[in-house]
């Protein structure tokens, strides 16, 4: 791997330092003789098309023009070699750029909901067959594809990893009836996301501006890159204030959080185990 990078390169890597061994993938730091850093995503285990789709991720928020992600730079089955962001401290006024800059990401225009090919969110497949765009059928092909694509999948990914039961599947049954009642306030057309937008994805570079890392792209409702960054916290309250005054967000915003908490706490279930359960009956149980 060190020698493809090499050549790659054209240049002698001198330092190795592991930043992370997290439960999917390792990373380092690596330093050249001309005194370059890089960033390196490696897992020898890794599905053959993750490290490829994150690139491909990573380059269709970068191509929307508005949100930083690092360069890619070199792709392989088994690692992905990225420009290395030297991570600055959090200024007065980030949150704010932030919020106004996801804000303006989010009203570039998207040709459907799903996303031309599937990629991962963590570890996990994530599916994403397209839907075009039609205005006139808009609530209605979000409300199936999200529901079908994102927490029914979910459930039989669970199912498969014997972290279900018969509880969890009859109470999606039942609010499978609800999904388009609850989003029915909230249409709007489809948005370029993020797709896992908590606060371990981003950093900050040197300019201070967010650089987007991790994602898991997909066309869907902006609502739902808001409602994941709620999830575990880590936003303060000048990035959804200024988020909000650049591309004001729908009534009912607040009330439709849960389900696409759902979506991510499910995922959770099924890469971490059962200690997620509770919390995904808890979501569903608030709209029944």
């Amino acid at each position: 791997m060190f020698q493809d990078i090499e050549n790659y390169l054209g240049d002698k890597i001198i330092t190795t330092v592991l930043l992370g061994g997290g439960c999917i993938n390792e990373t380092y730091q690596l330093t050249t003789s001309a005194k370059k850093s890089f960033f390196l995503k490696t897992n020898k285990n890794a599905p053959p098309d993750m490290f490829p789709m994150e690139a491909k991720g990573l380059e269709e928020i970068k191509s929307a023009q508005v949100l930083l992600t690092p360069q890619v730079l070199q792709i392989n089955a088994h690692f992905l070699l990225l420009e290395f962001i030297k991570v600055q401290k959090k200024t007065p006024g980030f949150f704010s750029t932030f919020g106004r800059l996801l804000a303006n990401h989010h009203k570039r225009p998207a040709i459907g909901w799903g996303y031309p090919s599937n990629n991962y969110i963590g570890a996990n497949p994530q599916v994403s067959p397209l839907i075009t765009y039609r205005p006139e059928n808009s609530l209605r092909d979000w409300a199936q594809f999200y529901f079908e694509n994102r927490i029914l999948y979910q459930l039989k990914l669970a199912e498969k990893n014997h972290l279900s039961d018969p509880n969890l599947a009859r109470l999606i049954g039942q609010l499978e009836l609800k999904v388009p009642e609850i989003l029915a306030d909230g249409e709007e057309p489809p948005a370029i996301l993020h797709g896992d937008l908590w606060s371990g994805n981003f950093l900050i570079n040197q300019d201070h501006l967010p650089v987007l890392i991790d994602p898991a792209v997909y066309y869907g409702h902006r609502e739902a890159d808001l409602a994941m960054t709620k999830l575990f916290g880590g936003f303060s309250n000048d990035f959804y204030t200024a988020y909000n005054e650049t591309y004001p967000l729908k009534p009912g915003y607040k009330f439709r959080e849960n389900l696409y908490h759902l979506y991510h706490v499910l995922n959770h279930l099924n890469l971490f185990g059962k200690s997620y359960y509770g919390q995904c009956i808890a979501l569903i149980q608030s709209y029944l």
